[in-house]
């Protein structure tokens, strides 16, 4: 054992235990009992088993125990973002990987998957921009190959940011699934001289090797908000109730129902605002549109017509970069009324979204590979920003397929997939007043994932044209 730690060595992590014991003594409190090296009785904590506490001073240790609940904060509440149950769930037969599926009933599959997504555009446009503040991070040697790819779709990312004017000062930008904050850092970068800027970095994990530092003594406020978005309702954000900053919400590969949870934050639970002049609102159509947006919205929303048209509170834009479509969720998901237009259902979503996979990782092994960067892989100890785009061979299927459908094939069909989700996410921010796109905002030797949904409010951009 080192010096000074405990002398047990734990057979389960092949090393010794690196507590700190009390003076005197060779062994810690956890495992000084198991050494016969103290009489007081060591109990598994009610609230973690995985560590233990004597039995004496139980009462004191719950109250600083690290798993006891802690006091939810005020911008909370309760599946604010998740949206309505379908009163009829996916049977519970019909929730088999693709691999079981008969080859008619995949064949019926695809035939409602190419007819649904007939007429929508298969390709989109191509936005690879870059921005002035990244160009020396850029051109810095000592960058490896995936760090370079991350600044590159940072730089596209705040490039895209800056056609749509979303840069710029009196604003508070919140960046959802913000792990390290590396996006949130760069646009700050982008702001230096700008006045009244805000970050709220919205991240469920604690995340290890945070760039917030960075920042302090800085004019612009970071703020970290650790909360799942499932239960995030901007309007009880304490800042945002004091200030009614136009919001920009912001995110660096959000995956799977994580983008549709941001972006009923975003539209639901972040209260727009109105004037007498534009009265065709969003609010109207709020109220008129579904029983499912009213039973979202926040307590604070309940507002009569002549207080709603004095806030000021507005998303003024909307940057995501979108992946893993693999990991969407029905009860979550934002475009249930696109796809129930189609004929489409929860069944067939369910399929689809992992069918999806087929467009990044059901090709081949090298490819797979590098659509995951450093911190793709990392995720899974360090919490980073993005997700890892593995699939299972069960969900991939690629061994009952063989003979069925070639590798080429299961591309075309995943990106039809995706396509679809991501246009039922589309036309749910058009319903509700704003121009909302998907373009192609980095190379795809760069990420797979290359696909950015931007949305501005549709009466800002009509503005924006005139002038």
């Amino acid at each position: 054992p080192e010096p000074g730690r405990c002398a047990y060595f734990v057979q389960r992590k092949k090393r010794f235990c690196k507590m700190v014991p009390a003076a005197g003594r060779r062994f810690c409190g956890e495992h000084g009992q198991l050494e016969g090296e103290s009489d007081r009785k060591r109990i598994p904590c009610p609230l973690d088993p995985k560590h233990t506490v004597y039995e004496d001073q139980l009462q004191k240790h719950l109250k600083k125990c690290n798993a006891r609940e802690k006091p939810k904060p005020v911008y909370f509440v309760q599946d604010i973002n998740a949206g309505l149950k379908d009163a009829a769930e996916i049977p519970e037969i019909q929730q088999r990987p693709i691999s079981s599926l008969s080859k008619e009933e995949l064949e019926d599959l695809i035939i409602k998957l190419k007819k649904a997504s007939d007429g929508l555009e298969l390709h989109h446009k191509e936005q690879i921009l870059s921005h002035q503040a990244l160009q020396e991070a850029l051109n810095d040697p000592k960058n490896g190959e995936s760090a370079f790819k991350h600044l590159k779709q940072q730089a596209s990312i705040l490039g895209n940011m800056e056609k749509l004017h979303l840069l710029g000062p009196g604003r508070c930008f919140v960046e959802f699934g913000a792990g390290r904050g590396k996006l949130s850092h760069w646009v700050d970068t982008a702001l230096q001289n700008a006045e009244n800027v805000h970050f709220l970095l919205v991240e469920r994990a604690t995340t290890r090797f945070k760039v917030d530092g960075k920042h302090k003594g800085r004019d612009s406020i970071f703020e970290r908000l650790q909360v799942d978005i499932q239960h995030l309702c901007l309007n009880k954000v304490p800042f945002l109730e004091k200030k009614n900053l136009p919001v920009v919400g912001i995110g660096k590969h959000l995956c799977g129902a994580a983008t549709d949870l941001a972006l009923r934050c975003l539209v639901e639970s972040y209260t727009p605002s109105s004037d007498a002049e534009n009265e065709e609102p969003v609010l109207k159509r709020f109220k008129s549109d579904m029983t499912e947006v009213a039973s979202n919205s926040c307590p604070d929303n309940e507002r009569n017509e002549e207080d709603t048209l004095e806030n000021s509170k507005t998303v003024a834009g909307i940057i995501i970069a979108l992946c893993c479509h693999h990991r969407c969720d029905w009860t979550h998901y934002v475009g249930k009324e696109f796809f129930k237009s189609v004929g489409l259902g929860p069944v067939e979503f369910h399929y689809y979204q992992r069918m999806s996979s087929w467009a990044t990782c059901g090709t081949q092994e090298s490819l797979t590979k590098s659509s995951m960067n450093d911190e793709e892989r990392g995720n899974q100890t360090n919490n980073t920003e993005e997700h890892d785009q593995t699939c299972s061979k069960t969900e991939d299927g690629s061994d009952t397929l063989q003979g069925l459908l070639t590798v080429e094939e299961r591309k075309e069909i995943g990106c039809l997939c995706k396509l679809l989700i991501n246009h039922g996410r589309i036309e749910y921010l058009q319903q509700r007043g704003y121009k909302a796109a998907l373009q192609y905002y980095t190379e795809s030797t760069v990420s797979l994932e290359n696909v950015l949904l931007t949305a501005v409010p549709r009466q800002s951009w009509i503005s924006e044209a005139t002038t």
